[in-house]
């Protein structure tokens, strides 16, 4: 018969475990968009299709509530779909070349096969006339392969990182190929106007398609392209976080013993900065770290008693430039604490590795001031969480002006990471402001955060996918 509601992810919602005695059991992942679309699959069935994240693997997995779809990639597929044109093509062409993008014809060519085989999974899956949601740039060119498969289908489709402008976006060698593909939606949906805006320059200039003419608004207002015969919808919708959940388990008394350990492991400094992040060149990591170094030489802060901790996870380390920020991100960390530390007390404290849930909240509990410095960023919700985990308005969080969060949160001590004045000066306010100003920004932020949760995104979304 096939599911009403089919999500095509590059990545399926499944953690593998192995038992001691070689026992496989799969749980759904803890990841943001399977948080956002549980209420939808707990209140109505629902399938999912994606990756195991395994190369070459025959899992089959399977989870309560959602009817799995794995993909199987080869391990060449994953080097040239994924690693290749994914993240060394489309990845720094849409966070303002950054890096330079790699253009390889043997990329796109594998990127068009796993696309391929993406939409046919979802056309088996999907019943007739089944809503079918489409994630991300990994897979731009699923909603019109899908459209021509399955016509009966409604489609729509969600980029979660920033959409560059025609002058980016116009070196790419596929770019008319790219465009025509994401048109195979009935709903295109962007964090910000100012994507939707540029995806439908892009539409009018390299298609010749017919667009409104009207300002793209959030959740509300929306652009429209005549492509053939149909009329896409195209929109903004900024994505959030279970912001009461998030704020329940942050609450909770173990988390709140281990932010008090982790404070004083640290040797329960005047002010606790964190930074949380993938190792990735646009995360702005050594924006913030070389903040820190200049603010310590200027004597602005006190190394004896400012510490530092900077969560990374690993990130594509077989892509070169991933390589290229470790290796100045671990030089710049050593030469700070050998400079202003002592043995006992590096003022840095710099972890690359995955961190649990419930450590990772207590950081944010922990913390005093979060950096969140990104050179280009789609949303980021580790401003969102750290804002929820702050009940007291006890924290204050310093922000790039270009992350998508800096739209809705601009009580922030918002910042420019290209300009080292900016940097430093933000995070001086916040570390020095007095505790009312600090609150009334956290008071800000906070009733942003709590009103506007992720499932208004995701409902809001699809009722609009789905209205006739």
């Amino acid at each position: 018969m096939g599911a009403d509601f089919v999500v095509v992810a590059n990545r399926l919602p499944v953690n593998k475990q192995v038992a001691a005695d070689g026992t496989v059991t799969w749980t759904r992942a803890p990841g943001g968009l399977v948080t956002a679309l549980a209420p939808i699959f707990d209140s109505q069935p629902g399938a999912w299709v994606g990756w195991t994240g395994s190369a070459d693997s025959s899992d089959d997995p399977h989870v309560d509530g959602i009817d799995i779809h794995a993909v199987p990639l080869s391990a060449r597929e994953v080097e040239d779909y994924y690693e290749g044109f994914a993240n060394s093509t489309l990845w720094p062409l849409y966070h303002d070349v950054l890096v330079k993008p790699e253009y390889r014809a043997d990329w796109w060519d594998v990127y068009v096969e796993v696309n391929r085989r993406f939409a046919e999974a979802a056309s088996a899956a999907a019943a007739p006339g089944a809503a079918v949601w489409v994630q991300d740039y990994q897979l731009q060119l699923v909603p019109a392969m899908l459209r021509e498969l399955r016509p009966d289908l409604k489609i729509g489709f969600f980029l979660h990182i920033p959409f560059p402008p025609f002058e980016l976006f116009s070196q790419l060698p596929w770019r008319r190929e790219i465009l025509e593909g994401l048109l195979g939606a009935d709903l295109i949906g962007f964090h910000l106007p100012g994507g939707a805006q540029n995806f439908l320059t892009l539409s009018r200039r390299l298609l010749g398609a017919e667009t409104s003419d009207a300002p793209v608004g959030v959740r509300s207002d929306f652009g429209t392209v005549r492509f053939g015969d149909r009329t896409v919808r195209v929109g903004a919708f900024p994505i959030s976080i279970d912001s009461a959940g998030v704020a329940e388990q942050a609450a909770a008394a173990p988390v709140i013993q281990r932010a008090e350990e982790i404070r004083e492991q640290l040797g329960n400094p005047k002010t606790l900065l964190l930074g949380v992040d993938r190792l990735d060149y646009t995360k702005g990591i050594d924006v913030r770290i070389q903040s820190l170094e200049r603010l310590f030489a200027d004597g602005r802060l006190d190394p004896a008693d400012t510490v530092l901790v900077q969560l990374a996870s690993p990130s594509r380390e077989n892509v070169e430039s991933y390589a290229v920020l470790r290796d100045t991100v671990e030089r710049t960390v050593a030469h700070i604490n050998g400079t202003y530390g002592t043995v006992a007390s590096p003022p840095v404290r710099y972890l690359l590795q995955p961190v649990p849930r419930d450590e990772l909240l207590a950081y944010f509990v922990a913390a005093d001031v979060a950096l969140v410095t990104p050179l280009r960023d789609g949303m980021n919700l580790v401003t969102k969480e750290y804002i929820a985990s702050h009940p007291d308005l006890d924290g204050a969080l310093v922000l790039s002006e270009f992350t998508g969060a800096a739209m809705e949160l601009d009580a922030a001590y918002v910042m420019n990471p290209y300009d080292p004045a900016s940097t430093d000066d933000a995070v001086i306010a916040a570390v020095t402001d007095d505790d009312a100003e600090r609150r009334r920004r956290m008071a800000i932020l906070r009733d942003q955060v709590m009103n506007n949760d992720v499932d208004q995104w995701a409902r809001s979304f699809l009722d609009t996918l789905t209205e006739e």
